[in-house]
C-alpha cells in the first residue's frame, strides 16, 4: 500500500511492518497505540521503524491512519474519554419526570 508520512511516500505492507517490528521491545504506551503481532507498540515507535525517521517528522494520525489501511488494530490514548452520551430531548426529560419509560434504556 502507497502512503505519505512527513511528506515522504511509502510503499508500505503488512508483512513488511511485522517484519520490521519483529525484535523491537515496545516502548511504555503513554498515548495512540498499535498492536503489531502480539505486542502493543506507541503509533509514533511504529513510525520510526518502519520509515526510519525521526518521530518529529510526522505526526501520530498519520500514521494510526497507515497501520489502520494495512490492517492493523489502533487503540486511542489510555485515558482518553468516551464520547458523551446523546443528550435526552424535551420530550424524553418530560417523560422521564412524569414517571414514563425512558426511550434510551428500551
Amino acid at each position: 500500500m502507497r502512503c505519505v508520512i512527513a511528506r515522504y511516500p511509502f510503499d508500505l505492507t503488512k508483512e513488511g511492518v511485522l517484519s520490521a517490528m519483529k525484535g523491537v521491545a515496545p516502548r511504555p504506551v503513554t498515548g495512540e497505540s498499535v498492536t503489531v503481532g502480539r505486542r502493543r507498540y506507541p503509533v509514533k515507535q511504529v513510525g520510526e521503524v518502519v520509515t526510519r525517521q525521526d518521530s518529529r517528522d510526522f505526526s501520530a494520525a498519520e500514521v494510526t491512519r497507515a497501520m489502520t489501511r494495512l490492517g492493523f488494530t489502533c487503540h486511542p490514548a489510555p485515558g482518553s474519554e468516551p464520547a458523551p452520551a446523546p443528550a435526552a430531548s424535551a420530550v424524553e426529560t418530560a417523560s422521564a419526570l412524569l414517571g414514563g419509560p425512558d426511550p434510551r434504556e428500551a
